[in-house]
């Protein structure tokens, strides 16, 4: 499956090829929209010196590891919840008479280097950040991992919401509000938010285990809502538990869909 994925990621990335001034043009674009992002929290601390108890370095560490988290999961698998559209244009029956799995075909669809842009950007952000914090090597260890566990959490939940399209087909915006949504909302202390929000994000809908748990951790901060200490190293669980779910839901979308007959 991993073989096939490079093939067909290759393929696309040789055709994108073909036109560079418009490849390129779309990651500086990218790179530059995202920077605004940075600048809005500039601004906020522009008349504060903290947000929810963190330092400008403490956000810019939360705001990189979680952007870079999602820039990644949506360049490799962010195309799967565009199912819709392919539902839709009848293009998706195509792709599972193929002898290639459906969702590897969905995620690297039209695949462009293009999104390396966000992936920089956030990359800039986070090693910026961490030249100011001075972490000891004792903490350090937690960044790989909790940026890989972040990117297997938001693919679990493109995967999701490319599922739920399967009965939504007219509504990908719901799927959104879980995908591009929650990669903004990590990008903030979630103290920021109620309770709550949270607890919602802790044990329904795991983001907290993108950066915030992990991110406690590396910070050396207290919970605020005096959550268990050992959550902070459940990110692997949470991502693992997502992601049987998520196969579980996809397969389940695949069964109850019907041809278009096109």
């Amino acid at each position: 499956m991993i073989r096939t994925y490079l093939l067909l990621a290759w393929t696309w990335l040789r055709a994108s090829a073909q036109y560079p001034g418009p490849m390129i043009t779309m990651a500086i674009g990218s790179f530059t929209v995202n920077a605004l992002d940075v600048a809005a929290i500039w601004v906020i601390f522009e008349h504060t010196r903290s947000l929810a108890g963190f330092g400008l370095a403490e956000v810019m560490f939360l705001y990189g590891t979680a952007g870079l988290s999602f820039a990644l999961s949506d360049m490799l698998f962010g195309n799967v919840d565009r199912l819709s559209q392919h539902i839709k244009a009848g293009t998706f029956d195509t792709m599972l008479i193929r002898p290639v799995s459906a969702f590897v075909q969905m995620a690297v669809d039209r695949f462009g280097v293009h999104r390396l842009g966000r992936a920089a950007q956030a990359t800039v952000v986070l090693a910026i950040a961490l030249s100011r914090l001075d972490l000891p090597w004792s903490r350090v260890w937690m960044i790989p991992l909790m940026v890989l566990c972040g990117i297997v959490i938001f693919t679990a939940i493109f995967t999701l919401g490319g599922a739920l399209q399967f009965l939504l087909t007219d509504a990908p915006e719901v799927a959104n509000a879980f995908t591009y949504g929650g990669g903004t909302l990590t990008q903030y202390p979630l103290s920021v938010y109620g309770d709550e929000l949270v607890r919602g994000v802790t044990f329904v809908v795991p983001l907290a285990f993108v950066n915030w748990q992990p991110g406690l951790f590396v910070l050396d901060r207290p919970d605020p809502i005096g959550l268990p200490y050992w959550f902070r190293f459940a990110g692997p669980l949470a991502a693992l538990g997502l992601t049987a779910v998520a196969v579980l839901a996809w397969r389940a979308g695949i069964r109850r869909y019907r041809s278009t007959g096109s």
